[in-house]
């Protein structure tokens, strides 16, 4: 690997395309540390996969065999987030709402059941802690789900945040540490010359810039100017999502729920967030008969209340998966380019750790051991071949 010693720039400001979850907690990092640093987003910060998911900060539960080094990464960014999350609402005054109430995975049926033993079995291999619940203990946590359940595992490690309200503070902490916010500016491409990073091109202005970070989520395989061995193989993995409206003051569910078909996520203001589809079909941006019956048939075999509860929204989101469904940290082959990208169903959990990590590399030029198995040349041969 070439050298990629990078410092804070003497008279560019680091570049950072991509203003959700992750470019605005690594520009914050930043920030924070006296870099000089403007994002570049092509929307409204924050609106973007960031908006669209659920906020599970699922570690454990997510944890699947082939996945050794994720499934580090994921438990490291999981330790973060209490005082990642204590340390930007007092910075931006705002709440995240970080709940631990823990999280459930329930089977309904015996075959259900068979696969959540394999499941909780190889968890708890690994270091996972989980607890195996009758259908009884299972009612005594969520006396709304269905009655008739087979089992359930109980994660207390795996929790959640509200993913709206985390950017609106990460955008606020981003600007008060000084950083510059570039709105409805969408980077066309990335110049490079000599296998070095020159600048960016913003529409029809071209900004200088000797450090870049690409952070633009599923967005990042469309920005042109990089030469082959740099391209970002991300692809946009679609994601269809409701949002009901349950009683604030009597809510069906309290903690995340994992059903075969579908997931619950309880909101404190009453809505339970349910999703998500999985669909390899580009940045197709509908929501379809198929995708919506199948999440609320998913949602009503666990919970049948939610039959009577409205609907207050539905929406797409676009999950940035890479070709091994792990994110692209670190330095890219081309000096001055870094990647920040590619994190799947584990955007909001690797927010913490992402901007910890990538930070202090552009910072010291130190590559972390955490971060060394998500090198974004792990994929230069393959797309060379």
């Amino acid at each position: 690997m070439p050298d990629q010693i990078i410092t804070k720039p003497s008279s560019n400001p680091i570049a950072i395309v991509g203003g959700g979850a992750i470019g605005l907690a690594i520009g914050w990092r930043l920030a924070q540390r006296g870099a000089s640093v403007a994002i570049y987003e092509r929307g409204e910060a924050g609106h973007g996969a960031s908006w669209a998911a659920a906020g599970m900060l699922a570690a454990g539960v997510e944890t699947e065999p082939g996945e050794a080094a994720l499934a580090v990464l994921n438990r490291r960014s999981l330790a973060l987030w209490p005082e990642f999350a204590s340390e930007l609402e007092q910075v931006s005054g705002l709440s995240v709402d970080l709940r631990r109430e823990g999280t459930l995975m329930v089977a309904l049926t015996r075959d259900d059941s068979a696969q959540l033993r394999f499941t909780y079995d190889f968890q708890r291999e690994h270091g996972i802690a989980l607890e195996w619940l009758s259908a009884r203990q299972a009612l005594e946590r969520e006396p709304r789900l269905n009655p008739s359940l087979a089992a359930a595992v109980y994660s207390p490690g795996d929790h959640q945040a509200d993913n709206r309200m985390l950017v609106r503070a990460l955008k606020r902490a981003f600007l008060a540490a000084g950083g510059a916010l570039h709105e409805h500016a969408p980077v066309i491409a990335i110049d490079v010359a000599a296998g070095r990073v020159t600048g960016l091109r913003v529409g029809e202005a071209r900004v200088a810039a000797e450090t870049v970070v690409l952070a633009a989520g599923a967005w990042s395989g469309e920005i042109g100017g990089l030469p082959a061995e740099a391209r970002v193989p991300v692809r946009p993995v679609k994601g269809q999502m409701i949002a009901l409206k349950m009683d604030p003051a009597a809510p069906l569910l309290r903690h995340v729920v994992w059903a075969p078909r579908a997931y619950m996520v309880p909101r404190r203001d009453g809505r339970l967030i349910v999703g998500g589809t999985v669909e390899e079909k580009g940045f197709d941006t509908a929501l379809t008969a198929g995708g919506v019956f199948a999440m609320l048939e998913g949602a009503w075999r666990a919970l049948p209340g939610v039959e009577e509860l409205p609907i207050d929204e539905m929406w797409v989101g676009f999950r940035p998966g890479s070709r091994d469904d792990a994110p692209m940290l670190g330095p890219s082959g081309i000096a001055g380019l870094v990647h920040a990208t590619g994190h799947y169903r584990n955007g909001i959990l690797l927010t913490p750790a992402t901007a910890e990590l990538v930070a202090q590399y552009l910072l010291s030029g130190e590559v972390d051991a955490a971060m060394a198995p998500f090198a974004p040349t792990r994929f230069a041969s393959k797309v060379q071949a």
